[in-house]
């Protein structure tokens, strides 16, 4: 393939990581960022990069006019949405189709029949072998009338946002008498957060583990399946810990539910990397709940098992390639945790802002990091809490557990409260490291608790202080602003003393 000008319409870590994966192909990564992003990493480690907007992501990164607009003045031959923003929105990925760009993820049709959560339970209930969690068959505001649909689904029962995700306009309804007061404080939420308040209702499965089949298929037929993750350490509806192979789920299961997965992406004419989500009883017993269509934060830990740079995958499926893999090809081996790094108080669950004053990652054997972080970077307040994702792997689950126990212990981020210390009591719950967990782990059998540290983990602060103090600083050179008013990154990060 000759080379491409490829653009990266996100920011952080994962346009980092899609970055290198353009320059490890040979093609030319460019970036788009925001003002509060104009000395992040991502923007200094591009060959080019343009601003699209002020701070909030409604002015930059989720203005699709801008967007195109940066692709055309940068000459962008395709474009990687990442994930969030918008990377899921059918009307961005025919905006740049009729750009004449090519998008790297599946065609706006399938984004628009898969987004809209409530049609894609109608299309996948017609695939055999897919079974649906009983709900609703329209999103719905009238509360009255989602009150009496409750009554017929039975209790308990979940309501969601029809357009959107990472648990905000999400409640778990347990009786009868707190419905009305959830299902109206959900459709603000949706509302605020989605610009749709839409809701629809599920029943809510009991023990219920959160399983993800990794899909992806090529522009010629081939459809293939990278196994499950699971993804039950949730708080708030949010995932913290992902790992593959689920220490839940059966050879036998597994068999199905990927089986499954690959026909229904089949079905609905696929294309490019997606991942399928269900939720499993504790018979194992597995129901559709939704499909994302794009790239999962969590992506690391399929990579790790299974050997498969699922990138570069979809920049060559959207380029017009085959699949680079057979299923049959394709192996479980080891096993990977993944660990999401927040910037956040992780006793009030709050997001932090701030300036990160010290930064040291550990690296070795079975060690990844994804992060965006430097001595001196200010987190800003207008996008998610995700500063960097740990992911380790091991021979063994107890290996990869015992590695995540030693690398978040020798991870430094000075200056800013993060979710580490939850991470790092997690691995010690008793049901974490028995792998007999559900996605009410966290809130029903594990309980953060603030603690004293300890003399070694002083130590290691004063030693990280010490580091801070007099190490070496990363600090991004500033970009210029032109006669436009855009903004164009002007080299790479430098080490300085």
């Amino acid at each position: 393939m000759a080379p491409k000008r490829i653009l990266v319409a996100n920011r952080g870590e994962i346009a980092l990581r899609v970055h290198r994966a353009v320059r490890e192909m040979g093609h030319v990564p460019l970036a788009i960022y925001s003002k509060a992003d104009r000395l992040s990493q991502h923007v200094a480690k591009a060959d080019a990069a343009v601003c699209v907007g002020e701070g909030p992501s409604i002015h930059s990164y989720l203005n699709i006019d801008a967007v195109i607009s940066a692709a055309k003045q940068l000459k962008a031959d395709a474009i990687h949405p990442g994930y969030g923003f918008l990377s899921e929105k059918a009307e961005f990925a025919k905006a740049v189709e009729d750009a004449g760009i090519v998008f790297i993820g599946p065609p706006g049709k399938v984004i628009s029949t898969m987004g809209d959560k409530v049609a894609a339970r109608k299309t996948m209930a017609g695939i055999g072998g897919l079974p649906l969690v009983p709900g609703s068959k329209d999103g719905m505001t009238d509360e009255n009338e989602a009150f009496r649909l409750a009554k017929d689904i039975g209790y308990p029962i979940m309501i969601k946002a029809l357009a959107g995700g990472g648990g905000r306009g999400m409640r778990l309804v347990m009786e009868e008498g707190e419905f009305l007061s959830l299902f109206r404080r959900a459709t603000s939420e949706a509302a605020k957060a989605f610009g749709d308040g839409r809701l629809y209702l599920e029943r809510y499965v009991t023990s219920p583990h959160h399983i993800e089949v990794q899909v992806i298929a090529d522009q010629h037929g081939n459809v293939c399946h990278l196994f499950e993750r699971e993804c039950s350490v949730q708080r708030r509806h949010q995932k913290v810990i992902e790992e593959s192979p689920s220490p839940f789920v059966s050879e036998e299961t597994r068999a199905k539910i990927c089986e499954a997965a690959v026909k229904a992406t089949k079905e609905i004419g696929y294309v490019n990397a997606g991942t399928i989500e269900f939720l499993m009883d504790d018979k194992q017993n597995f129901y559709f709940m939704e499909m994302n269509t794009r790239l999962q934060v969590e992506h690391p830990v399929s990579e790790w098992v299974t050997g498969i740079d699922l990138v570069k995958e979809q920049i060559r499926i959207a380029f017009g390639e085959k699949l680079s893999f057979r299923q049959s090809d394709l192996r479980q081996r080891g096993h990977s945790i993944e660990f999401r790094v927040n910037a956040e108080d992780p006793e009030k669950f709050l997001p932090q802002a701030g300036r990160v004053t010290g930064v040291s990652f550990p690296g070795g054997l079975g060690v990844r990091v994804d992060s965006h972080l430097y001595r001196g970077y200010e987190i800003p307040v207008f996008y998610d809490s995700m500063i960097a994702k740990i992911s380790v792997w091991g021979a063994t689950r107890a290996e990869a557990i015992a590695r995540g126990k030693a690398v978040l212990q020798e991870t430094v981020l000075n200056g800013i409260k993060t979710n580490i210390p939850l991470h790092l009591q997690l691995l010690e719950n008793e049901k974490f490291v028995r792998g007999n967990y559900t996605t009410r782990l966290i809130g029903e059998d594990f309980h953060y608790q603030e603690r004293t540290p300890d003399a070694e983990e002083l130590k290691m602060a004063m030693i990280a202080a010490a580091v801070s103090a007099y190490g070496k600083e990363y600090k991004g050179k500033c970009p210029e602003e032109d006669e436009n008013s855009r903004w164009k990154s002007t080299g790479r990060m430098e080490a300085l003393r």
